[in-house]
């Protein structure tokens, strides 16, 4: 307990490569709930030990600050001067202007797991119907074959994309995991994660559509 020392004058948000890891994989652990947890408040919290050991689902205190400080070492978690408010407004009006930017060409596409879109900007309405059969199939497939890409070849990752001659992506798939739900972010170019906005994304989603249990 000696070794760790709060900040209470931080109001705590996962930082873009926290909010990424929280919703990249369906799989549970302490640290995924802690994110998103923090992302089903209607504003950043500060930070205090109750509120700390309540939000991460810990024991005690020390507990919590263990993974506190594990998250902040791996940059999943930041300490702001002032609170910030979660994204406003209905789901449907909010996310065009949210997913617009986390693409180089601003054209992304928000559809759940049974290949129905939810949102889209930059894609015309039938594109956006045909690229969200696209993403469900291809979900259909790595959920076929999981055990050898996850498993048998270790890799972590279940996006897709398709690559230009420069190994770079022209058109992506990323599944996002928020409770029992599953959705694929769609998009032409070069993805734009590392900003708040990748953060507004996950956020609001969280608020709408994740429910953490009881026991928790």
């Amino acid at each position: 307990m000696a070794a760790y020392q709060l900040t209470t004058n931080a109001y705590l948000l996962p930082t873009p490569a926290g909010a990424f890891y929280a919703v990249s994989t369906k799989d549970e652990d302490k640290t995924r709930y802690f994110l998103l947890s923090l992302l089903t408040q209607a504003t950043s919290q500060r930070l205090d030990e109750d509120f700390l050991i309540r939000t991460s689902g810990s024991k005690n205190a020390e507990e919590a600050m263990e993974l506190l400080y594990r998250a902040q070492g791996l940059g999943w978690i930041q300490g702001e001067e002032q609170p910030r408010e979660a994204p406003v407004g209905i789901l449907e009006e909010a996310l065009p202007a949210i997913l617009g930017k986390l693409s180089s060409s601003r054209k992304v596409l928000l559809v759940d797991n049974q290949g129905l879109f939810i949102s889209a900007h930059g894609f015309s309405y039938e594109l956006a119907e045909e690229l969200s059969a696209l993403s469900a199939d291809l979900s259909s497939l790595y959920s076929r074959h999981q055990r050898l890409l996850k498993n048998n070849i270790n890799i972590a990752s279940s996006a897709w994309a398709l690559v230009n001659s420069h190994g770079d992506s022209e058109l992506g798939i990323w599944p996002l995991h928020i409770g029992g739900s599953q959705f694929n972010l769609v998009l032409m170019g070069a993805p734009q994660f590392n900003q708040q906005a990748f953060v507004e994304l996950i956020w609001i989603l969280s608020k709408r559509y994740l429910v953490l249990p009881d026991d928790y």
